[in-house]
């Protein structure tokens, strides 16, 4: 039974089913690499990484910030992790189980996002969003375009972070 056929079966258009992301029971792996800056005061990053989906709404997946300031200035300057704050940081109670986390230094580092935390997410095409902003420093943000699950997407960016890149698997 040819593939668009079995797709009209079941009541969903083929055009929805080829923009279906992502699969369930898939599992994204995210690397954001930070880059080493040669400066006289390096700070780093607050980082947060959110998924924008259709409809423009945020689902925050990490923020990485000072976490342990022991005066609770951390998340002070969570406000400088500005696309962020406006889409859903200022929503949300910190910290965040699951979610917060300490800074982390350069290179690249690698999250997983498991299909609980990225919770039952419809049709449509999705945006990875990774911000970094750091102190004495600049502030940047990639978008990372998320077509099919089958394939990797990446970004870069060109001051405070370096590529992007999501992956799947099962």
């Amino acid at each position: 039974m040819p593939l668009h056929y079995r797709l009209a079966l079941t009541g969903i258009p083929l055009a929805a089913a080829a923009t279906a992301w992502p699969a369930q029971a898939q599992t994204m792996d995210v690397t954001v690499t930070l880059p080493r800056l040669s400066v006289a005061e390096y700070h780093k990053p607050y980082v947060a990484i959110w998924l924008e989906g259709p409809d423009r709404a945020a689902k925050t997946l990490a923020v990485w910030y000072d976490v342990d300031n022991q005066r609770g200035e951390g998340q002070k300057w969570l406000t400088d992790v500005r696309q962020w704050w406006r889409a859903s940081g200022r929503s949300l109670k910190l910290p965040a189980d699951g979610i917060s986390g300490a800074t982390r230094g350069p290179g690249p580092q690698r999250i997983s996002f498991t299909p609980r935390q990225l919770g039952a997410l419809g049709p449509g095409p999705y945006t990875l969003l990774v911000e970094a902003a750091r102190e004495v420093g600049g502030r940047e943000v990639v978008r990372v375009p998320l077509a099919a699950p089958s394939r990797p997407a990446t970004a870069s960016g060109k001051t405070e972070l370096g590529t992007v890149t999501a992956t799947y698997r099962r």
